[in-house]
C-alpha cells in the first residue's frame, strides 16, 4: 500500500523524497519535518517491494527510511535502490541503529526517538533541491 503525497508550486526545484517507514505516525511526522525542511514532493511507503517500485516510477533525490519494515529491511531496499538508479542521499531513522546493514557509507543514521531539528538540519544538508 503506498501513498503518495505531492504539492509542488510551479516553478519551483523539485525535491522528490521517499519515505520508507511502515509505522504511518512516524511517516506522517517525517513526511511533515521533509516539508519543513524543503521537500515538494514525497512517496511514502511501508515495506521493501514497494519503496523499490515507488523509485521505478520516480526516482527520489533523498531517502529517509526506517531499519525494521512489516515485510523487508530499509537498508535492503535502500541496497536495491541504490544498485538500480545510481547514488541516492540516505538518512535512516531507527531505534535500533545496530540491524543498520548494508548501508552505502555516506547514510546518516538518526536514531528513534526523531529529535526534529537534527532530521531537518541533516536533510537540508544531503537533499540536492532542499
Amino acid at each position: 500500500m503506498c501513498m503518495v503525497v505531492t504539492g509542488n508550486p510551479i516553478g519551483m526545484p523539485v525535491c522528490h523524497v521517499l519515505i520508507i517507514e511502515d509505522d504511518w505516525l512516524i511517516a506522517d511526522y517525517v513526511e511533515h519535518l521533509a516539508r519543513s525542511a524543503g521537500a515538494t514532493s514525497i512517496e511514502i511507503v511501508d515495506c521493501e517491494t514497494d519503496a523499490v517500485e515507488a523509485a521505478a516510477g520516480q526516482r527520489p533525490e533523498i531517502i529517509l527510511s526506517d531499519v525494521n519494515l512489516r515485510a523487508g529491511t530499509g537498508p535492503i531496499a535502500v541496497q536495491i535502490i541504490q544498485e538500480n538508479w545510481g547514488p541516492i542521499p540516505v538518512i535512516f531513522i531507527t531505534a535500533m541503529p545496530q540491524d543498520c546493514m548494508p548501508r552505502d557509507a555516506q547514510a546518516v543514521i538518526l536514531t528513534k526517538p526523531i529529535n526534529p531539528q537534527s532530521l531537518t538540519d541533516t536533510f537540508k544538508l544531503l537533499a540536492p533541491s532542499a
